[in-house]
């Protein structure tokens, strides 16, 4: 398959014309508009410091629905102590920082200072949203992605402190499936989300989940100020064991 150069104009070549890794373009740019018409087309960015950006539809594609959400037999006290306090939208850049940062054997981030203020950028216009998992005052782990339709794409996520990344995520779905969202696109095969419930989907699948996704209403602002995310976590949940 060829490798799609972009043009200045916000455009895509369908998804399916990707290459075997799921690679389908490179070049254009990280506007507001472009992204969005992006994640629209079942597309994400991913790219390292010096690469120009690169534009990935894979096949298959991993994803979460959120009434398949698991949770251990190890969290489920935890999150029933509450040990950790889970808020939206509180301090996206924080997050977004902290997931920057560089992971145990990794040597850099793909999160580079264009892609970080590109999501910033999203955040301010109340497409790009946080989760924070907050322990004694200390932001302990927490998540960011973007929210269209019913659809959550997830970006990355981060743990300073045991289990915090995985009560912001399980908290996040749970709310999500009680909201009637219909996926949460976790992108690329990770361990940790699979033992969450993520699963692999063929392509052509994800697509058609994701164009009934957006007939829903997109909840743009911030989450935290909206009333719906604001009962207790969890409650009416229905997390498979």
């Amino acid at each position: 398959m060829p490798l799609f150069r972009l043009s200045r104009e916000p455009i895509f070549p369908p998804p399916e014309l990707a290459t075997k890794s799921g690679l389908l373009a490179l070049g254009g740019d990280l506007s507001s508009e472009r992204l969005l018409l992006a994640y629209r087309t079942g597309i994400f960015p991913w790219y390292a410091e010096g690469e120009p950006i690169l534009w990935w539809s894979p096949d298959p594609r991993f994803v979460l629905f959120p009434e398949h959400l698991k949770v251990s037999k190890t969290m489920k006290p935890l999150l029933r102590r509450n040990d950790f306090t889970v808020t939206y939208d509180r301090s996206f850049r924080e997050v977004v920082e902290a997931c920057r940062e560089p992971r145990r054997h990794q040597g850099g981030t793909w999160i580079t200072d264009e892609m970080a203020r590109a999501y910033c950028r999203l955040h301010e216009q109340g497409f790009a949203h946080s989760v924070e998992a907050w322990r004694d005052g200390e932001l302990a782990g927490g998540l960011y992605g973007v929210s269209l339709g019913g659809c959550f794409f997830g970006e990355s996520m981060f743990t300073r402190v045991s289990n915090a990344s995985k009560a912001a995520f399980i908290t996040q779905t749970t709310k999500l499936a009680q909201l009637g969202f219909v996926l949460v696109d976790c992108q690329v095969f990770t361990p940790h989300l699979r033992s969450l419930g993520a699963e692999m989907i063929p392509r052509s699948h994800f697509l058609s989940l994701l164009r009934s996704a957006l007939e829903k209403p997109t909840l743009q602002g911030n989450w935290g100020e909206m009333e719906a995310f604001r009962d207790p976590a969890g409650a009416g949940s229905k997390p498979r064991a």
